[in-house]
């Protein structure tokens, strides 16, 4: 990431806290911000990815981000040894995604994230990538995806489900749409929400006041849009998460492959205020220039971020 700090150039303020927020209708409260699972599985080493996240939790992180295809299995992993240690993954929010569209897919998909992480619940199972129009009409189909949640919430293997994508606001509410048709409601929503998107084909703007209309949980990605953000040079990461803090998300789900980003992270939410709207809309202007047309928000344009779509095969089996 473009100008990442290094462990010792980042000071935690003394006595800083971590903030917690209602997590939609849940009855749940989780951190503020949540640890990326992509980018845990880019850590150096099994060693330091463990670091990360005792370092996280002892500093009041309890949302944890993953998915079954991330690294090849290997952020799961990552994260399933880190929180077997001591307890702590009592103290933890685990969420996970999976990306099979059948039934039989996600149900193998989900044993086998259950087994990597080392656990018998999943806090909060998420549909990944829905970043087709008819992506929804898959999962609710007879013998779909849904219906593998649904039998495994009553077998308690998972707790509250939801669905992520970052291609449009278009399709989010499309399969909003059709899980109200379908009689179902989800626990949450992932999308992108940073300084770009209010100005781009914005999930802000389009999707969270539906969300926040029906009790479900705003759940925050791309703050940085993977570094992207911070490469139009128009803002700093700081001001990248202090955004995005300060939308009405439950969680800012942010990466960090090293502890100088996760300290980073950590400062941002200890000392967090949030925007106010002389400061929101000098921002907004600021980043006017670089937000158009989508150029750094290359997940929204291009097909660079989505997995699903150079890995066909995901959608449909459960093996890596």
């Amino acid at each position: 990431m473009p100008g990442a700090p290094g462990e010792n150039d980042i000071e935690l303020p003394a006595g800083g806290t971590m903030p917690r927020r209602p997590l939609g209708r849940t009855g749940v409260e989780t951190s503020a911000i949540g640890l990326g699972g992509y980018h845990l599985g880019l850590a150096s080493s099994d060693a330091e990815a463990t670091r990360i996240v005792h370092f996280a939790q002892d500093h009041g992180v309890t949302f944890f981000d993953n998915c079954w295809d991330y690294n090849d299995g290997t952020s799961e992993e990552r994260l399933g040894r880190a929180l077997a240690e001591g307890g702590r993954r009592a103290k933890a929010f685990v969420m996970t995604k999976l990306d099979g569209r059948t039934k039989a897919a996600a149900a193998e998909q989900l044993n086998q994230s259950l087994k990597r992480l080392k656990t018998d619940v999943i806090d909060l199972v998420q549909i990944h990538e829905v970043i087709r129009m008819n992506d929804a009409e898959r999962v609710f189909a007879p013998g779909g995806a849904i219906e593998a949640l649904v039998e495994a919430r009553k077998a308690g293997k998972i707790r509250f489900t939801g669905f992520t994508g970052h291609k449009s606001p278009a399709i989010h509410l499309h399969m909003l749409e059709v899980a109200k048709k379908n009689g179902y409601r989800f626990d949450t929503v992932q999308l992108p929400i940073n300084v770009l998107d209010a100005h781009y084909e914005s999930f802000e703007k389009n999707v969270v006041p539906v969300l926040q209309g029906e009790g479900i949980a705003v759940l925050g990605m791309k703050p940085m849009g993977s570094g992207l953000i911070l490469e139009s040079g128009a803002v700093r990461a700081d001001e990248c998460l202090r955004y995005a803090l300060s939308a009405p998300t439950s969680v800012v789900i942010t990466g960090c492959d090293t502890m100088g980003v996760l300290k980073q992270a950590l400062r941002v939410a200890f000392i967090f205020k949030p925007l106010s709207s002389p400061e929101r809309q000098a921002l907004l202007a600021r980043t006017a220039k670089a937000a158009a047309g989508g150029r750094f928000e290359q997940f929204k344009t291009t097909e660079r971020f989505d997995g699903t779509t150079q890995n066909p095969k995901w959608l449909e089996t459960a093996q890596l």
